[in-house]
């Protein structure tokens, strides 16, 4: 019976960890951000990689695409190294939160599309 329960909770669970993740609606793609800063810390790993910036006295998180998709689409570790100035394009949080899903890096005179 226990075992029953446990399975039926991790089902019940991973529904709503994978809308947790992917929640893009959480985003305001009405209003297109542009951030140029120095990368102050990255993680590269999946599902995907992400960031900070500080900007505007405010750390920002930010969201980007997988490992896979940066590197086939041009984007190295190396280029988002910490303290290399970037611009990023991509969307605010809508509640306030200081993070951002990229859909673009600008670094080193190239424009990598993440999307």
């Amino acid at each position: 019976m226990l075992i029953r329960l446990t399975v039926a909770a991790l089902f019940a669970a991973v529904p709503a960890a994978a809308l947790a993740h992917h929640g893009w609606s959480s985003y305001d793609d009405t209003k297109v951000l542009t951030i140029k800063a120095p990368i102050s810390a990255v993680t590269w790993g999946n599902p995907h990689g992400a960031a900070k910036v500080v900007w505007q006295k405010r750390t920002w998180d930010v969201v980007l695409a997988p490992v896979s998709r940066m590197e086939t689409r041009g984007l190295t570790r190396e280029m988002l190294a910490p303290r290399k100035t970037v611009t990023l394009v991509g969307y605010a949080r809508k509640d306030g939160t200081a993070e951002m899903r990229i859909e673009r890096v600008i670094v080193d005179g190239k424009t990598v599309e993440l999307r």
